[in-house]
């Protein structure tokens, strides 16, 4: 693949990798974007080649996981090296859409929080799956780990999402409100 095709389709993958870096960052919008830009630099540089045996999303989401890790191993080390010093980020918030309900925003929320309090390799795989429109085979293929690796860490995920969400009292509410406009259709 040249380079004018490798651009090509990183401008086409945009989107979706930007939401799997941010995942791969614990939601943190700048690290996001650090990790984003050091993995296109690593594959426009050569660093990283794309050899054809998978589909170039699925390489190029690997190597976004690899650059995150090692973000997060730098970061660490770091932190290490000042455990003296604390240093304070700012965080960027990016504001809600207008006109977007506080109720979903709060539903939004709890299922970011339940989401979040799930091993990372489950994380992972659910987004994805469900974020990224991959398969799970696919999915394995991003994460380095074997297919039925990756459907045990996806079974497992969404039965702790089903429980922790059927506890959360926001969730219940709405299941009850949907119960009732059900029963007032039959």
């Amino acid at each position: 693949m040249n380079e004018s095709e490798v651009r090509d389709q990183l401008e086409k993958c945009h989107p979706s990798c930007y939401g799997w870096a941010l995942s791969c960052s614990s939601r943190d919008p700048l690290e996001a974007e650090d990790v984003l830009q050091t993995a296109y630099l690593k594959v426009l540089q050569g660093v990283a080649r794309y050899d054809g045996r998978s589909a170039f999303k699925t390489w190029l989401f690997a190597v976004i996981r690899r650059t995150a890790a090692d973000e997060r191993r730098r970061h660490w080390l770091r932190r290490l090296r000042l455990a003296g010093y604390k240093r304070e980020r700012e965080l960027s918030f990016q504001p809600a859409e207008r006109g977007a309900r506080l109720e979903e925003s709060e539903m939004l929320t709890v299922f970011q929080k339940a989401l979040a309090r799930l091993p990372r390799r489950q994380r992972e795989v659910l987004h994805l799956v469900f974020y990224q429109d991959l398969s799970l085979q696919e999915a394995a293929g991003v994460m380095g780990v074997t297919v039925g690796s990756a459907r045990a860490h996806y079974e497992r995920g969404k039965a702790h999402l089903r429980e922790w969400l059927k506890q959360s009292e926001q969730f219940n509410e709405y299941r009850s409100d949907r119960q009732q406009a059900q029963t007032s259709f039959q």
